[in-house]
C-alpha cells in the first residue's frame, strides 16, 4: 500500500463512516466496517485501481451488506432479539429551541428515526437506496454490489423509496414501534404518557401501569436470558416492569432517538439503563430497554442530573 493510498483513504474516511452509519444504524458497527475496509485495502496491491474512492465505497458496501444479512438471520432466530443503538440526549440544556446545538441534536435524532424505517427494508433494498439516494452512487456501480442488473438495482431503490414515503413497511408487517415512531407525534403528549408510566412503575401500581400500556405492547431488552429479551402483552410487560420498580426513582427525562424517554442514573454516578418508548393513541405501544455498558459508557451522567 502506497502513501497515496493512505492519504486517499484518510480523506475518504468521514464519507465511508457516514455511509456505514446510515446503512447499519450503529456507530460501533460502522467503525468496524470502515476498519475492515482499511484492512482489505492494506492486504493487497491496489496500484491497478483507477478509482480508489469508488473501490473503497464498493468494498464498504459489500461488508455492510454481509452485516445486514447476518443481522436479519439473527432476527429470524427467536432467541436473537437485536436492538438498534439509541441516540440519547439529556433534556437539560435543550429548552431553548433557538440553541444551534440543540437544533443539531434534534435534527440528528430525526435522522435516527429515519434509521428505524430503513431497518424495515431488506438488505439489498437498503444498500441500493442509501448508496443512490443519500450518496449519489450510480446504479451501474450499485448493481454488482447487490448482485443485480442496473435496472433491477434501480427497482430496489424505487421500492425502498415507496416504502419510506408510506412511513415504513406494508401494513401487515408493520410493528407498533415502527408505525408510531414514523408517524407525526406530539412530544408533549408522549412526555405525559412516559411520566405516567414512570410514576406507576415507581409506586408499583399495577392498575395504573395497565392503563398506560397498549394491550399489545412489546418490551424488548438488549440483555438478560435470550428467552426473556422480548415480552408481549400488557400484563406480561407490567409484570416485567415491576422488577424495575426500585430503579424508577432514578429515572431522568431524556430524548431517545428524538422521542421522550428515560435515562436511569442511580446516585448520579453512571447511566445504567436507557428506556425508549413508542406512544400510540395515548398508550405505550413499545418499550426498548438498553443496558449494554458498551452503548452507555459514553453518556455523561452529570448531563442528566444537573
Amino acid at each position: 500500500m502506497t502513501d497515496d493510498h493512505i492519504e486517499i483513504f484518510e480523506a475518504q474516511r468521514p464519507r465511508l463512516r457516514a455511509i456505514a452509519l446510515r446503512m447499519l444504524g450503529s456507530a460501533h458497527d460502522a467503525d468496524d466496517a470502515v476498519q475492515e475496509t482499511w484492512l482489505r485495502l492494506s492486504r493487497a496491491d491496489r496500484s491497478d485501481v483507477e478509482n480508489l474512492p469508488g473501490w473503497l465505497t464498493t468494498v464498504l458496501a459489500r461488508i455492510c451488506l454481509d452485516q445486514l444479512r447476518v443481522r436479519r438471520s439473527r432476527r429470524e432466530d427467536p432467541a436473537g432479539v437485536q436492538l438498534p443503538e439509541p441516540l440519547v440526549t439529556p433534556l437539560v440544556g435543550l429548552a431553548e429551541a433557538s440553541d444551534p446545538q440543540a437544533q443539531a441534536l434534534l435534527a440528528d435524532a430525526v435522522g435516527r428515526a429515519l434509521l428505524a424505517v430503513l431497518d424495515t427494508l431488506g438488505p439489498p433494498e437498503r444498500i441500493a437506496f442509501v448508496l443512490h439516494d443519500a450518496f449519489d452512487v450510480p446504479f451501474t456501480e450499485i448493481a454488482p454490489i447487490v448482485g443485480r442488473s442496473p435496472a433491477a438495482a434501480a427497482q430496489l431503490a424505487s421500492r425502498a423509496r415507496r416504502r419510506l414515503r408510506a412511513g415504513g413497511p406494508t401494513p401487515d408487517s408493520a410493528s407498533p414501534a415502527v408505525a408510531a415512531r414514523t408517524a407525526p407525534t406530539d412530544p408533549a403528549e408522549q412526555r405525559r404518557v412516559v411520566e405516567a408510566f414512570q410514576a406507576a412503575a415507581r409506586d408499583g401500581d399495577l392498575a395504573r401501569l395497565l392503563a398506560v400500556l397498549d394491550p399489545d405492547v412489546v418490551l424488548r431488552a438488549d440483555a438478560g436470558p435470550p428467552a426473556a429479551r422480548e415480552v408481549r402483552g400488557a400484563r406480561a410487560v407490567a409484570a416485567r416492569v415491576s422488577t424495575f420498580a426500585p430503579m424508577a426513582p432514578h429515572g431522568r427525562p431524556a430524548l431517545v432517538d428524538g422521542l421522550p424517554g428515560i435515562a436511569v442514573v442511580p446516585g448520579g454516578e453512571a447511566v445504567v439503563a436507557v428506556l425508549a418508548f413508542t406512544v400510540h393513541g395515548g398508550r405505550i405501544a413499545a418499550i426498548s430497554v438498553h443496558t449494554d455498558p458498551d452503548l452507555l459508557r459514553h453518556l455523561d451522567p452529570a448531563a442528566f442530573v444537573r
